[in-house]
């Protein structure tokens, strides 16, 4: 269904506004796709925070421009999906990475992050960043491991002094 001009423009203005708050932005060609596993990769999407939506290569062009995603442009050739992390950076690379795995129509073309370029290969990467839970929780033990020495450490001296108390009521008995 070809689209008129002003939907074309509200198209380009709705991509291009979850582009400026984008995280980082995948994007995979998805020849050979069904319609239930397109169907199927938007419910994945959309419980896990990204913004998926398959654009006409010009109309994407236009809607990176201005963001940190124009880098991307050179890659938009053939029939591809965009696809913006919203929430944490890892996100979208997650969901293009798990539902290819299953369904080898969906070929990562390039990924962005930060505003650089990035190669396909290097979504592994991109899909290992942890997320936001996960963060808070390297960082939190990164805190806690020299808070639980020092208190071993404080602890010690008292404790010492109760085993050497305890050997000698046993050696007097």
């Amino acid at each position: 269904m070809a689209l008129d001009f002003q939907s074309k423009q509200a198209l380009v203005a709705e991509v291009n506004t979850v582009a400026a708050s984008a995280l980082s932005a995948v994007a995979a060609e998805y020849r050979g796709l069904t319609v239930g596993e397109m169907t199927s990769l938007r419910a994945n999407a959309r419980n896990s925070g990204v913004y998926i939506k398959v654009v006409k290569n010009t109309l994407a062009k236009r809607a990176v421009e201005g963001t940190e995603f124009e880098c991307m442009q050179d890659a938009f050739k053939g029939p591809l999906l965009l696809a913006f992390s919203k929430e944490d950076p890892g996100s979208a690379a997650r969901v293009v990475k798990d539902f290819a795995k299953e369904h080898e129509n969906l070929v990562t073309v390039s990924v962005s992050i930060g505003g650089q370029l990035f190669e396909a290969a290097d979504i592994d990467r991109l899909a290992a960043l942890p997320t936001l839970d996960e963060a808070r929780a390297m960082l939190l033990r990164t805190l806690q491991g020299p808070l639980t020495q020092f208190v071993r450490l404080l602890s010690e001296p008292g404790a010492m002094i109760a085993r050497t108390l305890q050997a000698r009521s046993e050696q007097t008995s």
